[in-house]
């Protein structure tokens, strides 16, 4: 570091280090507008000031609050909010990113596509995708294809697809030093970081093959060494010289409220040939058709689902164009709806995350403090006054999940791995 610094910041870069690292959260403007969400959480402060949507929080424990299972916010450290805003991700694009778990940026994009377009989440680690796909069921988002591939695997299929990709690289991680110390002072060595700093190069390389003529590829790592940041632009910029650097910034945890990251965005200033990647046909069997179309009149104020399409009896409601994804390893395409069983439909948790308190018929909406709240979010059967058959459970109007009222007992469905 005081390789990087002027000596006259030194003492005020390290200073940081005995301080408490910086907390946020981002509200989900799927759920609702700005005003809306952040009068219902009181413990935000003030505003992040690079996303419109973050705040910074002390409060403790964010997944335990009931508007988190909610998925009103997302919990994520402030500096990592910085990137996503600067691909101006719009809906209807199609965007890639490409090492995505946990998914804070990912969602964060997603969220400003308002459910128009396909968002490809990629993480190559399963148990690292399957959170990710927890966490884009839990944000109700619509139009997201979670994959678990490598970045070369999906640069054979997707070869000057995307408009708009992020690259948030595995790194060595010393932007982490103060938030977990002991963890990240482990992993660190030079020999680690040469190592993260060759996975880099490779990762760019597939993500560069994938971006369109004229998109935008955004890198970004969460640590301060040169060799993942600066040189890392550098090589690439010499390698790839149709490729142009629109903005390059090191975030330092004196300068910024942040734990500090590294960012860089560029253009692509050439066209690409664009492989054409054939789209996947929605397909859906005429009787499973009028069977959810059954439950969405009985269950629905209007029409819900678009894209309806079938695969072993499951319903989903893909994204707009969505690719053919024959010979992906996917996760998650879409909104998953439910399934047929025995000629009737039985929705699935993920249409509960990503529906509305105005669009369901039957609701069951519970004050913050009642403790009905509780005991569904332990996967208990409450009381409630409500009609028989399917309904949506909240907490001041944002669903939790479904329930299934009989004559004003409501079974459980909240899904045994969400319960506490």
């Amino acid at each position: 570091m005081q390789k990087q610094l002027p000596e006259s910041e030194w003492e005020a870069f390290f200073a940081t280090y005995e301080n408490k690292p910086y907390k946020g959260a981002r509200l989900n403007p799927l759920k609702g507008t700005k005003e809306e969400l952040r009068a219902l959480l009181p413990f935000l402060g003030e505003s992040v000031p690079w996303e419109e949507n973050g705040f910074y929080t002390d409060a403790e424990k964010l997944g335990a609050n009931p508007f988190h299972a909610a998925g009103v916010f997302y919990s994520q450290e402030p500096s990592a909010m910085s990137v996503a805003p600067l691909l101006r991700v719009k809906a209807g694009e199609r965007v890639l990113d490409l090492c995505s778990a946990p998914g804070g940026k990912g969602t964060q994009m997603a969220c400003q596509m308002q459910g128009e377009g396909c968002i490809v989440l990629n993480e190559p680690v399963e148990s690292r995708a399957k959170i990710l796909s927890q966490n884009v069921e839990r944000l109700g988002i619509k139009n997201a294809v979670v994959t678990c591939e490598t970045p070369e695997k999906l640069a054979e299929k997707f070869e000057g697809y995307f408009d708009k990709i992020l690259v948030d690289a595995p790194c060595s991680g010393e932007g982490m030093f103060r938030k977990n110390a002991e963890e990240a002072f482990a992993e660190w060595s030079e020999e680690n970081v040469a190592l993260c700093a060759r996975r880099q190069k490779n990762i760019l390389a597939a993500a560069t093959k994938m971006l369109k003529g004229g998109g935008l590829l955004a890198y970004s790592t969460c640590t301060f060494a040169t060799a993942e940041d600066e040189e890392q632009v550098a090589a690439y910029l010499r390698e790839y010289p149709f490729m142009k650097l629109v903005k390059a910034e090191k975030l330092y945890p004196h300068k910024i409220k942040g734990e500090g990251h590294f960012l860089a965005v560029f253009s692509r200033e050439d066209t690409t040939d664009v492989r054409l990647v054939k789209e996947s046909k929605p397909f859906v069997s005429k009787a499973n058709e009028r069977i959810y179309a059954d439950f969405e009149k009985g269950f629905f104020h209007t029409p819900f689902a678009k894209n309806l399409h079938e695969a072993n009896g499951v319903l989903y409601a893909l994204p707009d164009n969505v690719f053919d994804w024959k010979g992906v390893q996917v996760l998650r395409v879409g909104l998953r709806l439910g399934e047929v069983k025995n000629g009737r439909f039985e929705p699935n948790h993920s249409l509960a995350m990503a529906a509305r308190k105005a669009d369901c018929k039957r609701v069951v909406d519970l004050s913050q403090t009642d403790g009905r709240v509780e005991k569904y979010l332990r996967g208990e059967t409450i009381e409630a006054d409500v009609e028989n058959g399917w309904c949506i459970v909240c907490v001041e109007g944002y669903p939790l999940g479904l329930g299934k009222a009989v004559n004003g007992v409501v079974k459980n469905h909240l899904p045994k791995g969400l319960r506490r």
